[in-house]
């Protein structure tokens, strides 16, 4: 059984930086795909960034671009994002997820952490 656990959200002020972290273990494969997903009360899931395998393609909505940098460590099964000038409407539960396509709908990801709170203070 596949599990995703993320760490490293929290409170933190505006222009300040965060980096998440999502480890996969429980079964021995690497995705294709390890991206970054945040839902914001009241507000559906939104695709913040992905990147595949052999980190040829890295993709990032366009609110985020600049700000934040995913990468991937493939020998521990890990994903990170760095979060850099942060803003207050950064402010959500951030999910890390995994599958076989470089898609944007959270619907096409096989596997979903349990999420993490990030909120910035004006």
């Amino acid at each position: 059984q596949v599990q995703l656990v993320e760490s490293g959200g929290g409170l933190v002020q505006a222009g300040g930086s965060l980096r998440l972290s999502c480890a996969l273990s429980g079964r021995i494969f690497t995705p294709y795909v390890m991206g970054w997903f945040r839902q914001a009360p009241g507000k559906e899931r939104e695709f913040v960034a992905a990147q595949t395998r052999g980190g040829v393609i890295r993709n990032y909505v366009d609110s985020v671009k600049g700000r934040f940098t995913i990468s991937r460590d493939n020998a521990k099964n890990t994903v990170y994002l760095q979060m850099n000038s942060l803003k207050p409407e950064d402010t959500a539960v951030y999910y890390c997820a995994a599958g076989g396509k470089m898609v944007v709908g959270a619907l096409d990801y096989d596997y979903w952490g349990q999420g993490t709170q990030v909120t910035v203070s004006a």
